[in-house]
């Protein structure tokens, strides 16, 4: 038999035994925990996220499996992360802060993207926007701040002079926004009416107190309550007949005035490509902590109908979306 024919066929049948061993070997399922404090919605992102891992090769069910909760608490929050970093998920997406304390307090191991949250520096979750230095990456809301939502009130609503500010003295970050909301505040020569409000009660309590004409419009700024209470927030403040400064568009669909802060369902894509990176191998603390940089100004002419007022055409030019 000629040699170079049976050397020939030896390489075929080692290339074929070669490809049956890569067939029967188990792909790789990985785990990926994603979770989000505020049972009345689901983040935009979420989404945009599924739908850009989709698009990169990961199929649920074949070669990733994401554990998707919303929950209503940090409690509930720490609880889930304790649970992932004990079955050893490969990787955990927290969508607010509540849920990146809870995943930092679980682990320094397993890798954490943070969607959104204000500013992960100040926040205690990286050393450095550029190198965050540890096991935590991913995106920040540092201009979306609360300053420059107050100071589009102002616009909105000519004759705001007194503004009820809603606040959570538990949330870390709430300190820190006070500083920049009381600073605007004086710049705008306003009122501010702060009201500490932390569980439903509080925030029923704080709107049932509320007597007529006593403010011009109400604003919480604390994270905890963006993701907590909105819908009774909103509902609350149009039972009062006060215009509401919201922090998504999603919430002016809901009734809120106007709103101004990141396109979140951008952030879904970009948290994506950072969740691939890390998989394939690259460490969160080579990943710096980003800003999106587009913003959204919602305004709804339908709720300022309803609450006697009219928008400037300067105001409604300068929206990207406007509810009729």
């Amino acid at each position: 038999m000629n040699k170079k024919f049976v050397v020939a066929m030896a390489l075929i049948l080692l290339l074929v035994y070669a490809r049956d061993e890569a067939a029967q070997q188990p792909t790789k399922v990985w785990r990926v925990g994603l979770s989000h404090v505020g049972l009345d919605h689901v983040p935009p992102s979420l989404e945009p996220l599924r739908q850009e891992l989709k698009k990169r090769g990961y199929e649920e069910g074949r070669n990733i499996q994401l554990d998707w909760h919303n929950l209503p608490d940090e409690d509930a929050a720490n609880a889930l992360a304790k649970e992932w970093v004990a079955s050893r998920v490969d990787l955990i997406v927290a969508f607010e802060s509540q849920t990146a304390r809870a995943a930092q307090a679980a682990t320094s191991q397993i890798p954490i993207v943070l969607v959104h949250v204000s500013d992960p520096v100040a926040d205690g979750f990286g050393k450095s926007m550029a190198h965050p230095g540890g096991n935590i990456t991913g995106f920040a809301g540092i201009g979306d701040i609360p300053g420059k939502r107050l100071e589009l009130f102002t616009e909105v609503v000519p004759k705001l002079r007194r503004v009820l500010i809603l606040i959570d003295p538990k949330d870390p970050a709430t300190t820190r926004i006070l500083a920049d909301i009381r600073a605007t505040g004086k710049g705008y020569k306003l009122r501010l009416i702060e009201r500490n409000v932390i569980t439903e009660v509080d925030v029923r309590k704080t709107f049932a107190g509320l007597k007529k004409g006593e403010v011009d419009g109400i604003m919480p700024i604390s994270p905890n309550l963006n993701v907590k209470f909105p819908a009774l927030m909103i509902r609350l403040a149009a039972e009062k007949g006060v215009p509401f400064a919201g922090y998504r568009k999603e919430w002016v669909e809901q009734g809120a005035l106007f709103s101004y802060a990141h396109n979140l369902a951008s952030v879904g894509p970009m948290a994506a490509d950072y969740i691939d990176r890390i998989l394939k191998g690259t460490k969160p603390a080579d990943l710096p902590f980003q800003e999106p940089s587009d913003f959204e100004f919602v305004v709804s002419l339908k709720v300022a109908k309803q609450l006697n007022l009219t928008l400037s055409p300067n105001v409604v030019v300068r929206a990207q979306k406007v509810i009729q």
